[in-house]
């Protein structure tokens, strides 16, 4: 990863001044249905969402995608393959790779009224286990990267985190399994997790050799034996030595990660991921924010509403926070993996997870979404929020709740985030509007970026294929300039 020394010297980003002004006026109208906001796009980015968006709506391409990528790898070669990406699906959904594109990009968003939230695409499934404990590290190396250029992008910047790319996913499945049962739930709390980031459990670190020995051993090789005498105090006798060390070093590199963003003031927002590990991600998350979210919610989570119980889970952390004595920050989604927790589900012969249809979902998210809006209208400091949709309901539902609830709409205890590339009829209409809004940005080579848009693609195939409305707004100004210079 790339030094970020030349790109903190440019200075934080500026916000244009229209948005600066309409944030301190009466209470804008949103119109979603103005197409007008597109007048902002170049004519280029008209052209190339319109082409990425119809081919985007055709369920049969977005399916096959990542084979179709793979054919058109070996077809074209690596070098016009990597030229068409960039001026077309990369292009659309990614910031770039070196930090000239990424600042780019930050930029012209800021004079649009929209903010960045950088997420760099690293994460990892069960069974994936990389290259031992060496991957984690580098990836810690990223993650702090990232933290630094998020803190130059102006004003409350944001950056997503995976937890999977600095814990095992593998040990995440073992940990959320062990929260299931309440003999083992009362002693994986946060505060014991807390204790461990600090060293003050298992403090003793074993050689070396011995390290890299065991990591290769938790992911599935053996090497010959150990001293487990070097672990006799390890952080909770139901796990291996090897779980517990790599337990213990992964929630250190979360740690040294949340301290960075708060030293940097940067808001940091965990992703949820899938079911069978979101209970181990709660718990670590909890634990960065004892130990960073004291006088404000620099550490946020996740909760996916699409999931029948993540209301309780609200509840359940809103109630650890406040045990805590810690503020609490959330994001708010519907979620994106439906269809492979359905067949997780069924394989495994347990109940389906998530509402039985579109209408419960959306009575989730606004029940969700209503009980965070009230909490941040009594402590607006303590409480943040941002409402990660592109339904076009929801968010005219929190603006005029805001409005009724007397929260200011840039004060920052609420503001509202999208996708790169897409629902920017949305983004930009509330940018302009003076509301707070934000872009969620990957970035990286193209490499390392296409196997996540191929899963976000195929995870979000329902969004992908409602956005009939924006492909109509952009042809609509398409046409608009033609007929302009006709």
């Amino acid at each position: 990863m790339w030094s970020t020394a030349r790109f903190l010297r440019c200075g934080s980003l500026t916000w244009s001044r229209s948005s600066r002004a309409l944030a301190q006026g009466s209470e804008p109208a949103l119109n979603f249905s103005d197409g007008r906001v597109f007048r902002l796009k170049s004519r280029w980015e008209v052209v190339r969402g319109l082409l990425i968006f119809r081919l985007c709506s055709v369920p049969t391409l977005v399916k096959n995608s990542e084979k179709l990528l793979s054919v058109s790898r070996r077809l074209l070669g690596r070098r016009l393959f990597e030229w068409g990406m960039r001026v077309s699906v990369y292009g659309q959904f990614v910031a770039g790779e070196t930090l000239p594109e990424i600042r780019d990009c930050m930029e012209r968003l800021a004079r649009l009224g929209i903010r960045p939230m950088l997420a760099v695409p690293i994460e990892e499934d069960l069974g994936e286990g990389k290259s031992g404990e060496r991957w984690y590290e580098q990836n810690e190396e990223i993650m702090l990267s990232c933290v630094d250029l998020s803190s130059a992008g102006g004003d409350r910047p944001m950056m997503q985190l995976k937890i999977t790319a600095l814990m095992s996913a593998d040990l995440c499945k073992v940990l959320s399994v062990l929260l299931s049962d309440p003999s083992h739930r009362a002693e994986l709390s946060p505060q014991k997790v807390v204790s461990i980031m600090e060293g003050q459990v298992s403090s003793q670190k074993p050689p070396l050799g011995l390290c890299s020995h065991l990591a290769v051993t938790f992911f599935g090789f053996s090497l010959g034996p150990y001293n487990p005498s070097l672990f006799q105090d390890s952080a909770f006798p139901f796990l291996t030595n090897q779980q517990n060390l790599h337990l213990q070093t992964s929630v250190r590199r979360l740690s040294r990660v949340g301290k960075r963003a708060k030293a940097k003031c940067v808001r940091v927002l965990v992703d949820a991921e899938y079911t069978y590990m979101n209970p181990a991600l709660s718990l670590v998350t909890m634990a960065m924010m004892a130990q960073c979210n004291s006088d404000e919610p620099w550490i946020w989570n996740t909760y996916q509403c699409y999931l029948k119980d993540s209301y309780k889970n609200l509840n359940q952390d809103l109630d650890s926070a406040h045990n805590l004595g810690v503020c609490f920050g959330v994001k708010l989604v519907r979620g994106a993996y439906m269809e492979k927790e359905r067949r997780l589900a069924k394989e495994k012969g347990h109940g389906d997870p998530i509402h039985p249809d579109w209408s419960a979902t959306n009575k989730s998210y606004q029940r969700s979404l209503d009980k965070m809006l009230d909490l941040i209208g009594q402590e607006g400091k303590r409480y943040n929020l941002i409402i990660a949709s592109h339904n076009e309901e929801s968010v005219l539902h929190a603006a005029h709740r805001m409005a009724v609830l007397g929260i200011a709409r840039c004060a920052g205890a609420v503001c509202f985030g999208q996708l790169l590339g897409m629902c920017d009829h949305v983004s930009l209409t509330l940018g302009q509007a003076g509301y707070l809004v934000y872009k969620s940005i990957p970035y990286g080579s193209v490499d390392s970026v296409l196997p996540y848009l191929v899963r976000r693609a195929q995870e979000n195939q329902s969004v992908l294929q409602g956005i009939r409305k924006e492909r109509d707004l952009l042809r609509q100004e398409l046409s608009r300039r033609l007929l302009r210079r006709s």
